[in-house]
């Protein structure tokens, strides 16, 4: 498994000019000219994350190299050009670097302070739409991000996406073979899903529901899907009980039936309508044996719903509850409702908070619709298992469902959701093809996706990428792990269900401080389960000194404080120069 960490060279080095504040003229020297790179820099920032040893480290050290691909343009007379100077620098920096790397194409959603981005805002056929209209510039804590549509490969941020990798791999395809060699893999545009109003606080299931994308070119396209899929109007209003006359007529759900009059039932979409709820929440046990994990039981009317253990991170619990010392309190059981009768039904939530021991932590009642929307009426109840009293050790708080909620189940938003995840996959196959027709068509090319299930509070269907990370041929799995993902059981469980063989960590953070034998637990378990390469930020250093720019708040560094980056920065060092024992390691959680 190789270790590349992505340093922050471009605003240092390959952006900065000649007698930029703060940047060491010996640093300029070394970035510009007609042989300029960032191989310098990358080389002085490895170097010392590389404590001095003779012995062999247990995993190759190489780097990743972030192009940003709006950033290659530059203004001119003409219009928009690339910049080939700047082309040069960035891929002659894999010429001066001796290690091996993982090429970083990324244009994604948040901004890199590209001139040309406002311009491409301008132009609403570039934004993604919600039921409302396009997206608007919104912002994620103060950095832009601009909701590029994905719902069409015709239109002007697609061209512009392809014309800079286009020219990145030109200019790749110049190198030396000894020098492609090096490109151990090529991760695609970075974070490609869905979006949504308010990004940084409407990732959850409150709010009015506003998703993407009802683009023209994204209805038309669904409509097109039924008509593959279904074959006949007929055999669709068969599957989902409507009543339209032509495939033309269908139109994405995208009204709340509780506040908005519907034409059809169909039109109905909100959090859940797809058929499922999540039965989610937090709980805290004080005093439990750091072995054993806790669980909570659901049971709807008496019979056992499911079970689900307490593990997945809340970092929003522990900075109110410092105490706890642990962000791993959250927990979350999805409740399939589609074919649950109409009524009342009673939900009842139990922590088995030590083995066989249960406690009652709250009581939900929740209504299953018809399409009628008929007063729902109680279904009959089973006796619930016996229950221990509470105790102080235990804290829970039940987020979700609300008490007294009501349900309805609309297929046609199961398939609106379906067809929105293709549109994921399907955009980033059209850049792959891209990599398959270049010189670096036997180089694996991966993803680079979040993974929103293994945050309970989130709504995964907002973000619309479970498709993408699914198995596809020539196409990798790269994902970013963040806190409990990076060290638990929640990412490998998943895996090993996933049909996913191969792996790349795009971005990882623990968000907690680890120390060396920690550390190096958690990398022999993401090789062991076939990552092929891990990646985290680090702040480019030069002479030993950190280079100013917007500096990342998850950045491995001695002088960050944030979620113990410092510490995890002196972890990897450690690791690097070997001074743990394997042997005493194993391959245990931390």
């Amino acid at each position: 498994m190789l270790l590349a960490p992505m340093i922050g060279v471009s605003e240092p080095c390959i952006l900065a000019q000649t007698g930029t504040p703060g940047i060491p003229a010996s640093l300029m020297t070394a970035c510009t000219g007609q042989q300029g790179s960032a191989g310098a820099l990358v080389e002085s920032t490895l170097q010392a994350l590389e404590a001095s040893s003779s012995m062999k480290s247990p995993y190759p050290l190489g780097y990743t190299l972030p192009i940003p691909l709006l950033r290659l343009f530059t203004a001119s007379p003409s219009g928009w050009e690339i910049d080939r100077d700047m082309v040069r620098r960035l891929v002659h920096t894999i010429h001066d670097v001796r290690r091996p790397l993982v090429l970083y194409l990324f244009s994604t959603h948040f901004s890199a302070g590209a001139p040309m981005e406002s311009e491409l805002a301008k132009d609403i056929d570039n934004m993604a739409h919600t039921q409302d209209g396009a997206l608007k510039v919104d912002k994620y804590y103060g950095s832009d991000i601009y909701s590029w549509t994905f719902a069409t490969t015709h239109n002007a941020i697609t061209e512009r996406r392809t014309q800079a990798i286009q020219a990145v791999l030109q200019e790749v395809c110049r190198l030396e073979p000894r020098d492609r060699d090096k490109i151990q893999g090529v991760t695609l545009l970075g974070e490609l899903h869905h979006l949504f109003p308010d990004f940084q606080a409407g990732m959850g299931f409150d709010g009015p529901y506003r998703i993407t994308d009802y683009g023209l070119a994204s209805v038309q396209a669904f409509r097109h899907s039924l008509a593959r899929e279904f074959g006949s109007i007929a055999q669709l209003n068969r599957i989902i009980g409507s009543d339209y006359e032509s495939f033309d007529e269908v139109e994405p759900p995208s009204k709340d039936i509780r506040t908005e009059s519907l034409h059809r039932f169909t039109e109905h979409i909100d959090p859940f309508a797809h058929g499922t709820l999540p039965v989610s929440g937090w709980a805290y046990v004080k005093g439990t044996s750091p072995t054993y994990i806790p669980r909570i039981h659901v049971y709807r009317n008496g019979m056992l719903a499911g079970k689900t253990a307490v593990q997945l991170g809340r970092q929003d619990v522990l900075a109110t509850m410092p105490q706890f010392g642990d962000a791993n309190t959250g927990w979350r059981l999805d409740l399939d409702f589609k074919h649950l009768p109409a009524g009342q039904h009673r939900l009842d939530i139990f922590l088995e908070a030590r083995p066989g021991k249960l406690v009652q932590i709250g009581t939900r009642h929740i209504s299953i619709m018809d399409r009628k929307q008929s007063t729902p009426q109680p279904l009959p109840q089973r006796t619930l298992p016996q229950a221990a009293p509470n105790d102080s050790a235990i804290q829970a708080h039940i987020d979700f469902p609300r008490d007294q909620s009501a349900y309805y189940y609309n297929p046609l938003a199961s398939l609106w959701h379906a067809f929105r995840q293709r549109q994921v996959t399907d955009y980033l196959r059209f850049f792959n093809q891209q990599m398959q027709d270049s010189c670096l068509a036997n180089v694996p090319r991966y993803t680079h996706q979040i993974i929103p299930f293994t945050n309970p509070s989130w709504d995964e269907n907002k973000f619309a990428i479970q498709d993408s990370l699914r198995p596809h041929q020539g196409l990798r799995l790269g994902v970013s792990l963040y806190g409990e993902p990076t060290y638990g059981t929640s990412f490998a469980q998943w895996l090993a269900r996933s049909g996913q063989h191969r792996y790349g960590i795009t971005e990882f953070h623990p968000l907690k401080a680890m120390d060396a034998q920690a550390m190096s637990q958690v990398l022999e378990q993401h090789a062991h389960q076939g990552a092929d390469f891990l990646s985290f930020f680090m702040e480019p250093r030069w002479d030993g000194e950190r280079m100013p720019r917007g500096h990342n708040i998850f950045s491995f560094d001695p002088e960050n404080l944030q979620f113990g980056s410092n510490a995890l920065y002196r972890a990897v060092q450690e690791t690097l120069s070997n001074r743990s024992s394997g042997k005493d390691l194993g391959r245990g959680q931390p």
